[in-house]
């Protein structure tokens, strides 16, 4: 086993871009005032299960309901272009206000904030480019990130700021694009040959 680290910081920046931590700093600070208090170990442990699982697992798990990795990646291709959307134009497609302080940690915050749609599809198609031990190093470097953030999201807004917030997610949007079109036109070829 050797470890690359060109694929290991690879990983991390385009699975740190998906998750777009930072940039949901603005909903983890909603979520907060909504329910009370966030379990930030809960939440970053449980995303972080969910994503080594299904980059073990997710092959699997889609050929037992008769899904290939292409059909998936472009499904996953449209929901990652969809939240890139969101955060570049600044406007909310998906709603879910029916949460409560002892599911806000694992649901929506560990799923599908954090280990969500296109983090899936990304860890899917990582899997495909890089060693598997790489992108399970930047799976848990992603989760310490993820848990630091939640442990100081407020700390953060506050030096940030909120324009600075909205800047950085916007730039990560537009990250997630480019990152959904790739995804898309790499997987289309395939499905349609």
């Amino acid at each position: 086993m050797q470890f690359n680290f060109k694929e290991i910081f690879t990983a991390f920046m385009v699975l740190f871009a998906v998750i777009d931590i930072i940039g949901n700093i603005p909903i983890i600070i909603d979520l907060r005032k909504k329910v009370g208090h966030i379990q930030s170990e809960k939440a970053s442990l449980i995303a972080g299960v969910i994503m080594i699982l299904f980059l073990f697992l997710g092959k699997s798990l889609l050929s037992l309901i008769g899904v290939d990795v292409n059909s998936f990646a472009v499904a996953g291709a449209f929901v990652i272009f969809f939240i890139a959307l969101e955060m570049v134009l600044g406007i909310t497609l998906y709603k879910d206000d029916d949460n409560n302080a002892l599911t806000a940690s694992v649901f929506p915050l560990a799923f599908p904030l954090i280990a969500g749609p296109g983090s899936l599809t990304t860890l899917l198609s990582l899997r495909a480019e890089f060693d598997i031990q790489n992108i399970i190093v930047a799976v848990v470097s992603n989760v310490l990130v993820i848990y630091l953030v939640l442990k100081t999201s407020a700390k953060i807004e506050r030096i940030i700021g909120t324009n600075g917030i909205n800047i950085i997610r916007k730039v990560f949007g537009v990250i997630l694009l480019a990152i959904a079109v790739k995804l898309f036109a790499t997987n289309i070829k395939a499905l349609l040959v």
